[in-house]
C-alpha cells in the first residue's frame, strides 16, 4: 500500500496516554493539516512515524514497509520538528551539505533560492539564528530534501506575517511543481487553511475527524442574530457551541440547512475551518 500507514498505534509517558489506538492514512501526494489543541497527540504521532519514539503497541508502514528503525522506510520521510540536530556551531551553507549525504535528492540550488528568497544568510551559524530565522532554515532544508512524505510540525513558529504568507505560497508552488505529502501540524489554523486538501483532526490522543476540507465544511454552518430568534431555530439541530453578546447569538451547527426555513433576521454563514476545529475540540 502507498502512502504512510498508522496501524492501531498507542503510547504512554508514565500515567499519561499520548496517543490511543490511532489508526489513519495519510495518502501520496496529498496536503494534510493534522491539528489538534496542545498536548493532543500531534508531536508524538509525528514522532512515532519517523521512528524518534516508538509505540508501545501498533504499526507504521511506508509504502508498505515497516517504519520501525528501517532506514529503507525511513529514508522515504523528513521531519521537520522544533528541535534542531545540526551542531550548533555548524554554518547553515555546511548543513545543506550535510543533509544532501543523508538525502541524496536534496536540491542544494532549490535551498540557496529558497534561502534567498527568505533571506537567509547561509554563512551564518545556526547558533545564532533567531527563533524565526530558526525555523526557515528547518523549512528550507525540509523542502529541499525531495522525499516523498515532508513532516512540518509548527513550521512557521517565531515566522513574521510576511514570511509566513511566503511559506504558504512555497508549498504551494513545490506541491504544484512536485506533488509530495506535506503534513503540517500547526495551531494557526486560519492561515494554513489555504493550503489543506485533507483535514485530520487529533483530540486527547485519538482521531476524531479524517476528511476533505470541504466536505468536514460542508457539513457545519452559523447562526447568528437575536438570541430568541437564533434559540427558537436551533430546536432539534445539533448545536455545537455559542457566542452570546448582550441580547445577540451566534450558534455553530452540525448539519445542512435549508434556508427556505430561515427566519428573517437570522443571518447564515460558512463556519471557516478555524472555528469548526474549535468547536470540535471544545466539546
Amino acid at each position: 500500500m502507498s502512502g504512510i500507514e498508522i496501524k492501531k498505534i498507542s503510547k504512554s509517558f508514565g500515567d499519561v496516554q499520548a496517543l490511543k489506538d490511532v489508526s489513519v492514512v495519510f495518502e501520496e501526494n496529498k496536503i494534510y493539516g493534522l491539528l489538534g489543541r496542545n498536548g493532543a497527540g500531534k508531536s508524538t504521532l509525528l514522532n512515532v512515524i519517523t521512528s524518534r519514539i516508538f509505540a508501545d503497541s501498533g504499526e507504521v508502514t511506508v509504502d508498505g514497509i515497516t517504519a520501525a528503525d528501517n532506514d529503507l522506510a525511513l529514508q522515504k520521510i523528513y521531519m521537520m520538528s522544533e528541535k534542531n540536530y545540526y551542531p550548533d556551531t555548524m554554518k547553515i551553507k555546511d548543513a545543506f551539505k550535510w543533509t544532501k549525504e543523508f538525502y541524496p535528492d536534496f536540491d542544494a540550488a532549490y535551498a540557496k533560492t529558497l534561502a534567498d528568497r527568505f533571506e537567509l544568510n547561509l554563512n551564518k551559524r545556526i547558533k545564532s539564528l533567531s527563533t524565526g530565522y530558526s525555523s526557515i532554515f528547518k523549512i528550507v532544508t525540509a523542502l529541499s530534501t525531495n522525499v516523498p512524505y515532508i513532516l512540518l510540525d509548527e513550521p512557521v513558529l517565531g515566522l513574521d506575517a510576511n514570511h509566513r504568507d511566503l511559506f504558504y505560497k512555497i508549498v504551494i508552488e513545490k506541491y504544484s511543481a512536485n506533488p509530495c505529502t506535506i503534513i503540517i501540524s500547526t495551531h494557526l489554523i486560519e492561515e494554513a487553511a489555504g493550503v489543506i486538501e485533507q483535514v485530520v483532526v487529533i483530540k486527547d490522543g485519538s482521531i476524531i475527524r479524517d476528511e476533505p476540507r470541504e466536505e468536514l465544511l460542508s457539513k457545519g454552518y452559523t447562526v447568528s442574530g437575536v438570541a430568541t430568534a437564533v434559540d427558537a431555530f436551533l430546536s432539534g439541530k445539533n448545536v455545537i457551541g455559542a457566542d452570546t453578546l448582550g441580547g445577540l447569538k451566534t450558534a455553530y451547527v452540525l448539519g445542512t440547512i435549508d434556508r427556505t426555513k430561515v427566519s428573517a433576521g437570522l443571518e447564515i454563514s460558512k463556519m471557516d475551518l478555524q472555528r469548526m476545529f474549535i468547536q470540535l475540540t471544545n466539546t
